[in-house]
């Protein structure tokens, strides 16, 4: 029997939205028609919109359905990009490559701000960039920030950088993708001017995501065609995935508390590694994080090789992010946090999920001891103790 422990690659999608999903298949309808059975479809489309609204704190008519959460953040970046409203690109040094290979490609300066040792975006370095901002030489700066970091889990200040940017009459762009469904998401509240999801990563479907855009943001669409989402973005509507997508945030968050408690078991797996290993960096321990998430790097250890001798005893987890794994020079997170090279090649992640056991966790935590105590020696690795 596998156990699965990659949950911040793609989660399991909640039964109660597969039968959801079925039922919707079940049906015929293009939601642009105007018969009976089109309305019908448009209908399912409305109700996952409400859902998603409710649960963000957004107005239903600012959520705009697309393929996937990179989707997303590339019709944010690129309206404000194309409406000839961002002059610099602002964002963290542990975003996505979603933000950041966009940034990158747009042909725009693009400044990172520097991250903690714990992995949160540093705003003091932030609030003295843009003191000495020159809206002549620097043009309106476009913040793109992460709500919570898809590898260690830290839950990044990005109320008071939506702040300081927007004192700049700046845009800003909020990558909810691991936040939503895991800890309360406030788009209003945060101020900004957009805000991403993904349905896979709260029990969704893969291959469908949504972008909110407050009424006053620019929105310049990107695939041309039919005028769905209010001619915001053409192509016919994947029904089911949205009204499985909107079930599943609508469950998601209605479960936090629960998803919170996973918290216990993460720190009982936390102290087994660390009792075996007692060199082991657990990155964003100290900070604010997901109940989650384990971001551990262990010198001596590639990350790689990890996910190898895990996934032969029978574990799934991850060298980190897939854009950001098997880097000569160490991982993206790891290099951004100041470890030296011998750590941050030894970087990998494990994530707990909303159905997710103990007996997996503790059986996950006993495989690693002895894959660790194989691959090391044996005057950097304790003696194999039993979960407690």
């Amino acid at each position: 029997m596998r156990i699965y422990l990659d949950h911040n690659a793609t989660t399991a999608v909640r039964p109660s939205v597969i039968e959801l999903m079925t039922e919707v298949m079940g049906e015929t309808g293009n939601p642009s028609s105007v018969h009976g059975d089109g309305q019908a479809a448009q209908r399912r489309v409305e109700t996952a919109r409400r859902r998603v609204g409710k649960a963000l704190c957004a107005r239903p008519e600012d959520v705009i359905f697309t393929g996937c959460g990179t989707e997303a953040l590339n019709l944010a970046l690129h309206s404000a990009i194309q409406a000839g409203q961002a002059g610099t690109i602002l964002h963290s040094a542990i975003e996505h490559e979603a933000v950041a290979a966009t940034a990158a490609a747009s042909g725009l300066p693009v400044m990172d701000i520097p991250v903690t040792a714990d992995g949160v975006a540093d705003i003091k370095a932030l609030e003295a960039l843009l003191d000495g901002w020159n809206g002549d030489t620097h043009g309106r700066p476009v913040l793109a920030m992460m709500l919570v970091n898809n590898e260690i889990g830290t839950i990044q200040p990005v109320a008071e950088a939506v702040r300081l940017v927007k004192e700049h009459d700046g845009l800003a762009i909020v990558d909810a993708i691991q936040a939503a469904g895991k800890i309360p998401v406030d788009f209003a509240g945060l101020g900004a001017d957009y805000m991403a999801i993904s349905a896979h990563k709260f029990g969704g479907p893969q291959g469908v995501g949504a972008l909110i855009a407050s009424c006053d943001a620019p929105l310049v669409r990107q695939l041309h065609g039919g005028g769905q989402e209010k001619n915001r973005r053409a192509g016919t509507l994947n029904v089911a995935g949205i009204a499985g997508l909107g079930l599943a945030l609508e469950e998601a968050v209605a479960s936090l508390d629960d998803f919170a408690a996973l918290a216990s078991l993460r720190d009982r797996m936390e102290a087994g590694l660390l009792e075996a290993a007692p060199d082991l960096h657990l990155i964003g321990k100290d900070a604010p994080r997901l109940p989650n998430t384990i971001g551990l790097a262990c010198p001596g250890w590639k990350g790689e090789t990890q996910v190898m001798a895990l996934d032969l005893a029978g574990f799934s987890i991850s060298a980190g992010s897939a854009c950001s794994s098997g880097k000569a020079n160490g991982s993206k997170i790891g290099n951004a946090v100041g470890l030296e090279k011998d750590a941050s090649q030894g970087f990998a992640r494990v994530s707990l999920g909303w159905n997710s056991q103990p007996d997996e966790a503790d059986a996950f935590v006993t495989a690693w001891i002895e894959a660790v105590r194989r691959a090391r020696p044996a005057s950097k690795t304790q003696t194999l103790k039993a979960v407690s």
